[in-house]
């Protein structure tokens, strides 16, 4: 592969040649200022990303998987998306997968040359499918592991994505979609650990929950998948549970026992008026959709009941 053009990430910025002169208030407010030009930068892609989402909504309810792919800090924040997703969305192991460059030696301690293997790479997204959506993270848009990884993806039939901070990325032509978060020189030079991996974890974000929003893991703006895997999130559940159906404490909390601790099927329980079998059977026919499985019940009269807090359904 030919050497790549310098990426904006590596340029100087001017605002900053004093950086080391600067009172630690002045370098703060610096690199806060700068942290705007990434939220503006993400801003900026938008449209693109919400047709990423779309696309791979349509491949996750095929069955398909999501694969982040980075180095250093891009690889660590597509692991931590990655691992987050299945408590707040009680997300099956191995729909969203994070790959880091260096295995997970590299999740702690730089393993710095393993960025530089495309056969690495390659290998990762050996079990790649054609139903599966891949996203290579790479800030200067030229890190072989990542490029790698996408070629490999694409000759498997899946739709690659590129995220970078790089106008001229040498590996955009291996994407399908090319994210451009264009960013800019770094305040400390080069460290695109900065408002670069800012901007990629802004995107991450983005990306990850709409696409669980639009496959059913959202009801209105609560978090109804969620796994109540400790005492605050237990506490949470019951949060939700009332905030949703209108239920007091002691009858939110007997209803998440007769459901099994589980949310989503006491919300439909609660709305539509049935028992939690009834429910889990309507958001079993609906995807795990509530608001598709509330949709169906109130069409069919032979489930409605007297519920008062029916009328909260947003």
């Amino acid at each position: 592969m030919p050497t790549p053009p310098l990426a904006p990430t590596e340029l100087r910025l001017a605002a900053s040649t004093d950086l080391d002169a600067l009172a630690s208030v002045d370098v703060l407010r610096l690199l806060n200022e700068q942290d705007r030009v990434a939220v503006d930068a993400v801003a900026a892609i938008l449209p693109q990303l919400a047709e990423v989402v779309d696309l791979a909504a349509e491949r996750f309810r095929r069955g398909g998987t999501v694969h982040y792919f980075g180095a250093g800090t891009s690889g660590r924040l597509g692991v931590l998306d990655a691992a987050e997703l299945l408590p707040t969305f009680n997300l099956e192991p191995g729909r969203v997968i994070g790959h880091i460059a260096g295995g997970r030696a590299a999740l702690v301690n730089a393993v710095e040359d393993a960025e530089d293997s495309e056969a690495d790479g390659r290998a990762e997204a050996a079990g790649v499918g054609p139903d599966d959506l891949v996203i290579g993270l790479a800030a200067s848009g030229n890190t072989p592991y990542v490029g790698g990884a996408l070629a490999a993806a694409r000759e498997a039939g899946a739709y690659t994505v590129l995220v970078s901070s790089n106008p001229h990325a040498a590996l955009a032509p291996l994407a399908d979609a090319n994210l451009v978060v264009d960013t800019g020189p770094e305040v400390l030079t080069g460290s695109t650990r900065l408002k670069a991996a800012t901007a990629e974890k802004l995107v991450l974000n983005g990306f990850s929950t709409a696409l669980m929003v639009a496959v059913g893991r959202t009801w209105s703006n609560l978090m109804v998948s969620l796994v109540a895997t400790n005492a605050k999130l237990r506490l949470r559940t019951v949060r939700i549970l009332r905030e949703a159906t209108g239920l007091d404490d002691d009858e939110a909390r007997a209803l998440l026992a007769a459901s099994d601790g589980e949310l989503k099927p006491a919300i439909v329980a609660s709305l539509a008026g049935v028992g939690p079998e009834r429910a889990r059977a309507l958001l079993d026919a609906h995807d795990g959709s509530v608001r598709a499985a509330l949709a169906a019940a109130s069409t069919d009269s032979s489930l409605r009941t007297h519920n008062p807090a029916q009328s909260r359904t947003p």
